[in-house]
């Protein structure tokens, strides 16, 4: 698959990405599915890179994989970047734009302890359609960028192929 990898540059495409990203519905074995479908899109992607991924729900983990060269500090961006998407309700790429863009340091004006609190890319809501975001899926391991980049594409990947098999529902 010849995929130009590229992170929306803007707050405003950032939004209009996470738009589409709305699901029918969150089960374990979507969470399997998603997950598996970003461990795949890092192999190819990002060969040789460790990536860290996890996707929950605002309750309880669903799907949490560390591959081999990741530790405990990828395990604490996930924290950091999934508290920022539980905050602000979006994903934390989105979050980093917005104060990017408005020139703005994002701890400073928010107040939030930098230990706890990262607007750095990689995690993004999930959001079921009736229900609003319900959980998240966070990757760790590459630039922020491309951690955003590789948790949507599982996104989209699993979306497509969900749909092609007729599993949509």
């Amino acid at each position: 698959m010849a995929h130009t990898l590229k992170a929306p540059q803007t707050a405003a495409e950032c939004a209009a990405q996470e738009a589409t990203l709305v699901l029918d519905r969150l089960t374990a074995a979507d969470a399997m599915g998603i997950g598996q479908s970003i461990l795949a899109l890092a192999l190819e992607w990002f060969p040789g890179r460790p990536v860290a991924i996890h996707l929950e729900t605002d309750d309880h983990p669903l799907f949490v994989y560390f591959m081999d060269g990741t530790n405990a500090g990828n395990a604490d961006w996930i924290i950091k970047k999934k508290n920022v998407v539980r905050r602000f309700g979006y994903s934390s790429f989105r979050v980093r734009l917005e104060f990017l863009e408005r020139k703005a340091n994002f701890h400073a004006e928010t107040g939030l302890d930098p230990v706890l609190f990262q607007a750095e890319g990689g995690a993004v809501p999930l959001a079921v359609r009736g229900k609003g975001r319900v959980g998240t899926v966070i990757v760790s391991g590459l630039d922020g960028w491309e951690d955003h980049v590789l948790a949507v594409g599982g996104l989209e990947l699993w979306n497509s192929h969900k749909i092609a098999s007729g599993r949509q529902g």
